[in-house]
């Protein structure tokens, strides 16, 4: 199975059903295209200020929230427990099964009636919206060490026991 390593509380707030899209600046391989990955939250520690952002977008409603293309309802209760520093970072937290990825700016303008939408402040990892379908957390993080890129998650026979 392969894994995605994304920073927190991104990785969370796909895990809770609160992203539906993980934008990257590169379309989804169709070798993962229709397959669960897991969702490896990465070692870098959250930033605050990032979160006190997306908070105020939420609270202000309207276009402030669908330019971080959240769920609201969903996304609130993940991004309280990371102002308290609550999320697993360097962990597996969960799966999702990757769509086939759409252009960032179509995504923008079909799902959110904007010009552009944008997790990251970054502009150039908005080209391509990978829909993340069927969302799981897992009960528990598995703790790993992560990579870049789409990388393969061990089978339970690599552990050492």
């Amino acid at each position: 199975m392969k894994a995605l390593t994304i920073w927190q509380p991104w990785a969370s707030l796909i895990v809770a059903g609160a992203k539906p899209f993980e934008f990257r600046s590169w379309m989804a391989p169709r070798s993962v295209t229709g397959k669960e990955i897991v969702i490896h939250a990465g070692a870098r520690k959250m930033v605050r200020s990032e979160i006190d952002r997306l908070i105020y977008a939420l609270e202000r409603g309207g276009n402030f929230a669908a330019m971080v293309a959240l769920r609201r309802d969903l996304a609130m209760p993940v991004l309280e427990a990371a102002k308290s520093g609550n999320l697993p970072l360097s962990s597996g937290i969960g799966t999702a099964t990757v769509g086939v990825s759409r252009d960032g700016i179509e995504i923008a303008r079909t799902e959110f009636g904007l010009n552009h939408v944008n997790d990251s402040d970054r502009n150039q990892h908005a080209n391509w919206g990978w829909p993340m379908l069927d969302p799981k957390k897992w009960a528990e993080p598995v703790a790993m060490s992560g990579k870049q890129g789409l990388w393969n998650w061990p089978e339970p026979s690599d552990f050492e026991l």
